[in-house]
Order: structure tokens, then C-alpha cells, then sequence
């Protein structure tokens, strides 16, 4: 299966010229802390729709006759690719269809309509979506726009890894989120053949992680599921392009856990003031964790690939980035069921200086004996050992003290 070459990236950057932004690369201290090497941010997230999706939707449009425009497009996506075709398409004066998995992000479904796409649900995953697309297309002409599998779409995708290039000549590494594998595919076209000697790295989350045993299998494998919060790369099967991409011009695929990815969203929204996806903190959760290994011969730059998060979700993201931090308890406290025993149990938390967010008080559990009563308790720590020193206090006071799971 041919690859594309570097001309056809450099061709989709002349076709999009205008149309979409050159995000920002901006340093990130702690990340440069972590990994030993200065360490950058690509933007993606404050792309046109919110990730760069665009680029590769816009590519692919663009180049179909006029003919096939009239007839309109389809697509299908869990958000990303859905608000790229939709705003691609409503530039190019196409009708869109989108198909979406049941329970897609609220937000990015209300921006796909609001960028003009007819909405169509169908399923419970992308690969679901796809193929009622793939059926549209069939019965009524429609072109399909394939989320990554195309070498247009590949093509839009890798503009990203010209501009990383132009904004830092000597980047070693970039790292990037990877669902069907259209962006990394793209980004390795780029870079490999401007930079033979630079290392792309590729992050998957573990629940929907299809690479892993496809590249070990040497052909492309279907998971039977998918579950993770990242539902922007929760892609059960690699596309037959892309697979050739990757299996030739990428280093390396890592794999993130749902608790890393919560942990790296955190770390952007309060130390780099970054509202990103957890699709598009996947990047960063590689290097916090570790999972992607940097070499110490140059600058490392990590994808934030997107933006759209729905805010109910980004509120249990939080909590949960802040409980896997240490700095988010929730306890089951038995005291006495006296007067005053809450007021007590309240201002020995004071005393350790924890901050108490929900209280929960139960006298009726079978657990409990007569005279006792059950406490939960949901407190904000400064981190691990805050959290251990107040859990010691409480049971040094004569509180039995039971951590429940999130």
C-alpha cells in the first residue's frame, strides 16, 4: 500500500491556507521538569471547532467536484470530526449528514447541528456510527468522510507536523493522541521526511486500544470494545491506511490509563489554564506517567489534539484527576449518636486543616450498633500525605475511618 509523501501534506497546507489558524506551541515548565528535555504544547485544542480535525475535513471536501458536493457529505464521529465536517462543509457549500454514537458529548453534538449538519445517532461507538454512514452513503450518494482512513483526510491531518517543525526546528519527539490513527499517520508523513531522525510517538488510551495487538499481528485487529472516557480516540479497529502509516513511521504506541488521563487534564487546567478533552491529554498523561519514554537529544512536543468536553463531564474528570492526586477523599466515619458528636467530628477535620465539600449522616445501617451513627464525608486534601495525616488523626481521636471508592 503506497504512503503519502511529504508533497501531499505541503499540498493540503496550500488548500487550507486561510482557512484554518496556526495554533500556538507554547513551553511547559513542568513537563520539562518531568521529562529532563524543554517540553512544548501544540494547541490543537484552540483550533477552528475545537481540534484539528478541521484540517483533514476541509482537505477532503475541497477536492470533490462540484458534482459530488451537490450530493452531499456524511460522516460519522463521537464529536471531533463531526464539528470538522460540519464547519468544513458549510464553507464549502455542501449539505452534511453526521452519525453519532449514542450518548456522543452533548456539547459537541449541539455544535455539530449549530455548524449546520443533520444529526443521525446510531450506536454505541464510532465504528457503529461508521458503518450506518458507510450504509447512507450507499443509498443515497452521499460521499463519505472517513474520520481518518483517506489519504486527504491524512493528508489535512499532517499540516499539524509542518507547523510543529516550523515553530521548533529541533523538536526530538512528538507525542500525539491516536484513535484511527489519521493524525499521527499524517504528522509522521511530515515530519519523518523533513526530520528522518525524529521520534513520533503515539498514546492510546488502555480501555480502547486497538493498535497495540494490531501491530503485533501485523494487520489491523478489531477490539470487541471500547470503554474510556476518551471518547475522541475510543476507536475499535485501525484503518487499513493509517495501519500502513504506523507500522512504518511511527516509534512507538504507549498506552494511558482512564486515571492518567484524568490526572493530565487536571495538571492543564490548573498549571497551564488549558481546557482540554481527555482525548486531547492523552499526550501529556504519556509523559507524566512515563509510559512514553523521552531521549535526552532535544525538545519533546506534545499534541493537545482537543478541546470539546462536555462541562457535567469535565466537573467528574476533575474530581476524579483530584482523587487519583490524593487530594480528594471520600471516608465513612462511625462516632457516637450524641449531641454535638457531627460538630466534633466537623471541627477535628478543621484542626487538620482538610476542607469538608458534602457531609452524608445515617443512624438506620444495619452496620452500626445502637448508639452510633455514620458520617460520610467527601474533603479536599493538599495531596497524599495531607490526606494519610488526616485519616491517622481520626483514628488517633477513636473514629473507626473506612476510605470509600469514587
Amino acid at each position: 500500500m503506497d504512503l503519502l509523501s511529504l508533497a501531499d501534506v505541503e499540498a493540503a497546507r496550500e488548500l487550507i491556507s486561510g482557512v484554518v489558524k496556526k495554533t500556538p506551541l507554547i513551553p511547559s515548565r513542568l513537563l520539562s521538569e518531568i521529562t529532563g528535555v524543554p517540553a512544548w504544547l501544540k494547541c490543537e485544542n484552540q483550533q477552528r471547532a475545537g481540534s484539528y480535525k478541521v484540517r483533514g475535513a476541509y482537505t477532503r471536501i475541497a477536492r470533490l467536484s462540484d458534482a459530488e458536493r451537490r450530493r452531499g457529505v456524511v460522516a460519522a464521529s463521537a464529536g471531533n470530526h463531526a464539528q470538522g465536517v460540519a464547519l468544513a462543509a458549510g464553507l464549502l457549500g455542501a449539505r452534511s449528514t453526521v452519525f453519532m454514537p449514542e450518548g456522543a458529548p452533548l456539547p459537541k453534538v449541539t455544535a455539530t447541528r449549530g455548524y449546520g449538519a443533520a444529526i443521525e445517532y446510531a450506536g454505541t461507538s464510532v465504528d457503529d456510527a461508521l458503518d450506518a454512514a458507510v450504509q447512507f452513503a450507499a443509498e443515497t450518494g452521499a460521499v463519505l468522510i472517513h474520520p481518518f482512513d483517506h489519504p486527504d483526510v491524512i493528508a489535512g491531518q499532517g499540516t499539524v507536523g509542518l507547523e510543529i517543525l516550523e515553530q521548533l526546528p529541533e523538536a526530538a519527539t512528538i507525542v500525539t493522541a491516536t484513535g484511527g490513527g489519521g493524525l499521527i499517520s499524517g504528522l509522521a508523513v511530515a515530519a519523518k521526511a523533513l526530520r528522518p531522525d525524529i521520534r513520533i510517538v503515539g498514546v492510546q488510551a488502555s480501555g480502547a486500544a486497538a493498535y497495540p495487538p494490531s501491530l503485533a499481528a501485523g494487520t489491523p485487529v478489531k477490539l470487541e470494545r471500547g470503554l474510556t472516557i476518551a471518547d475522541g480516540i475510543a476507536v475499535l479497529r485501525p484503518g487499513d491506511l493509517t495501519f500502513a502509516h504506523v507500522s512504518k513511521l511511527v516509534d512507538e504506541i504507549v498506552t494511558v490509563t482512564d486515571e492518567d488521563l484524568s490526572a493530565a487534564l487536571l495538571v492543564l487546567l490548573e498549571r497551564h489554564k488549558m481546557v482540554v478533552e481527555p482525548a486531547g491529554a492523552a499526550a501529556v498523561a504519556a509523559l507524566l506517567t512515563g509510559s512514553c519514554v523521552v531521549p535526552p537529544n532535544g525538545p519533546v512536543v506534545a499534541i493537545l489534539s482537543g478541546g470539546n468536553i462536555d462541562p457535567m463531564l469535565l466537573l467528574r474528570v476533575i474530581e476524579h484527576g483530584l482523587a487519583s492526586a490524593g487530594r480528594f477523599l471520600r471516608l465513612a466515619v462511625r462516632c457516637d449518636d450524641r449531641p454535638g458528636a457531627l460538630a466534633r467530628l466537623l471541627g477535628e477535620i478543621a484542626d487538620q486543616r482538610a476542607n469538608v465539600v458534602d457531609v452524608s449522616h445515617s443512624r438506620q445501617s444495619p452496620r452500626l450498633s445502637f448508639g452510633e451513627a455514620e458520617v460520610a464525608l467527601s474533603v479536599e486534601t493538599r495531596g497524599p500525605d495531607h490526606s494519610a495525616a488526616l485519616i491517622s488523626a481520626l483514628r488517633a481521636s477513636g473514629y473507626r475511618v473506612d476510605p470509600l471508592s469514587f
